[in-house]
């Protein structure tokens, strides 16, 4: 019972460092899933297979390893030069990244309560390195507490949306595939989606499963999230897909059906937003942070305060368009990662005791 309760920890911090500004605004699923109309629904159950799997295969890999950076299980996995490769897109990656939610937490406050865009970017900032002030595990448990709030908030919406359709999936296929996206089909996007998000989560994931003794939980902990993580895809694509006709040129569609369902739940649901925002955002400044300089220490606290800075000023460029540009470029770069953790999963490096 007591290893039910760590596993479902690890399942929801694993949700809650990939579900960022782009995912819990609508504005990745959009792009990613709806833009190809019925075919998303086949996108998301090979987005899900595969989470499941890679999930489970980085947790389990953090706590073979005792990982406290990605550094070291990288290089282990990828071999020294492929292993370089591999690095440099997941520090490339956790900064990048770090830059969008910096950028999506000022267009949530913006969109929801007509708040200047630096503002939201500028608290997230100040929240962010409020929050790495604190140890790995206290990290993981901040980042999974938010989770359950966003999964809750994403069911009622697809239930919503799914009971209160005026038109067919069939009708509609039309209007979400005039959706622009940069992927060229929809298989091609599901796996860049998944190689994407596993960039983006894989420092991190590591660094959590370290924290882990036990193998088995670590790794039953990915594969929950991940599966997780796929079941939210297919909900939220359901959820804007039915609602394309009138959401596709929001800047975060999640939150245009929430206002449409009541205004009420449009706040609490940028409350969450800005908290899955914050998650990822933490994750990624912390595991950028830890490949460079030892966690704890105050050249890593300093260290993490300009890199926070650096990002801020970089959050200008504006939401919508990182997203369409930045994260498929990720996602092709992140298929070197995928495949070293997929030749990895057959040949586990030895356990590291100590």
């Amino acid at each position: 019972m007591r290893n039910l309760g760590k596993i479902l920890k690890m399942g929801s911090a694993f949700v809650g460092i990939i579900v960022g500004a782009g995912f819990a605004s609508g504005q990745e699923i959009l792009q990613y899933f709806t833009s190809f109309g019925m075919l998303g629904i086949a996108a998301a159950f090979v987005s899900t297979v595969l989470f499941a799997y890679l999930g489970m295969v980085l947790t389990r890999l953090g706590s073979r390893m005792k990982t406290v950076s990605h550094k070291d299980v990288i290089y282990k996995i990828s071999g020294r030069y492929l292993g370089v490769i591999v690095d440099y897109v997941i520090i490339f990656t956790l900064f990048g990244v770090g830059v969008v939610m910096l950028a999506g937490a000022g267009s949530n406050l913006n969109q929801q309560f007509g708040l200047p865009t630096y503002f939201g970017s500028l608290l997230m900032v100040i929240l962010v390195f409020l929050t790495i002030l604190l140890n790995v595990d206290k990290v993981v448990g901040v980042i999974g507490s938010i989770t359950p709030f966003l999964i809750l908030a994403v069911v009622i919406v697809s239930v919503y949306c799914l009971t209160t359709m005026g038109s067919t999936f069939t009708a509609l296929d039309p209007i979400a595939n005039a959706v622009p996206t940069t992927l060229p089909n929809w298989f091609i996007s599901a796996v860049n989606y998944v190689s994407f998000n596993i960039a983006v989560g894989a420092s991190m994931s590591l660094v959590m499963g370290g924290a882990e003794k036990d193998e088995k939980v670590a790794a039953w902990g990915g594969l929950v999230g991940g599966f997780g993580l796929g079941v939210l895809i297919l909900l939220s694509h359901l959820a804007i897909f039915s609602r394309v006709d009138t959401v596709a040129d929001a800047a975060l569609p999640m939150l245009a059906i929430m206002n449409e369902i009541s205004p009420v739940f449009a706040i609490f649901m940028a409350f969450i937003l800005y908290g899955m925002i914050f998650n990822t955002a933490v994750s990624m400044f912390y595991a950028f942070g830890a490949r460079f300089v030892r966690i704890g220490t105050k050249r890593f606290k300093i260290f993490v305060l300009i890199t926070l800075i650096v990002g801020f000023a970089l959050s200008f460029l504006g939401f919508t368009k990182l997203v369409a540009y930045f994260y498929p470029l990720i996602g092709y770069l992140g298929l070197f990662l995928v495949a070293a953790l997929i030749f990895a999963s057959f040949r586990m490096p030895e356990k590291v005791r100590h």
